[in-house]
């Protein structure tokens, strides 16, 4: 970064003023709270997380320093529920990410589904591109089919994630089907599944510590218990 792109002392300093006066916000928002699901602990943690970040970039940006703490982003769980007590409606909302890292094996299985579905000698080429393939395989195959064998259609599963929210009243047809991915309310979600290797990672190190204080423990029962040298009587 270059010197003029960098943020000047009082840049910071007012960074780090800000960070501040959301700790105050924050305790004084918990002393106040009325409940596990307060919304406006809720919405001081937001910005007590949003102060932190910015004086931690700018603190990095100008004297190559970082803070000593974490602070958990906003996105890294839900709000408070506020939808309806009594749902009469539920939409779910599904993402699945797949890597394509066997493009041969996904082509030869959209020969076979292309080969079933046309007649001899009809004009049946999608299958000759990868896109052309995903396109034959996922309308052929139910979704969660696709997911149970993905390594026969030469893909690797990545983060998937499953949201389902309330609604007082059903959808009328067709209403949302021109913007079916618009960001739902976080405030309508009753539940989420998340599914990334991420939490694989944490897993793995949670045992690996664990297996250390094991061997630190098995280290100290094998370790000769001290002697205490009396004397004789």
């Amino acid at each position: 970064m270059s010197d003029a792109a960098q943020p000047t002392a009082a840049e910071v300093r007012a960074a780090v003023e800000a960070v501040k006066t959301a700790l105050d916000r924050h305790l004084a928002a918990v002393e106040r709270r009325t409940g596990d699901d307060d919304p406006a602990v809720y919405e001081a943690f937001n910005e007590l997380a949003a102060a932190a970040e910015a004086y931690d970039e700018l603190l990095y940006d100008r004297y190559d320093e970082v803070t000593p703490f974490e602070i958990p982003g906003a996105d890294d769980s839900l709000p408070p529920y506020a939808g309806p007590e009594e749902p009469n409606a539920l939409s779910v909302l599904i993402r699945r990410d797949y890597a394509v890292v066997e493009p041969q094996r996904l082509l030869a299985q959209a020969q076979r589904v292309e080969a079933a579905e046309f007649e001899e000698g009809a004009d049946g080429e999608a299958s000759g591109t990868v896109h052309g393939a995903l396109g034959l395989l996922f309308g052929e195959f139910e979704p969660d089919e696709i997911a149970s064998r993905h390594k026969e259609f030469g893909l690797e599963e990545g983060d998937s994630t499953l949201w389902v929210l309330a609604a007082d009243e059903p959808a009328e047809p067709g209403e949302w089907l021109e913007t079916p991915f618009e960001q739902p309310d976080p405030q309508q979600v009753v539940c989420r599944f998340d599914v990334s290797s991420v939490f694989d990672d944490d897993i793995e190190d949670d045992l690996v510590e664990d297996e250390d204080d094991e061997e630190e423990d098995l280290e100290l029962l094998d370790a000769p218990e001290p002697t205490v040298d009396g004397g004789s009587r």
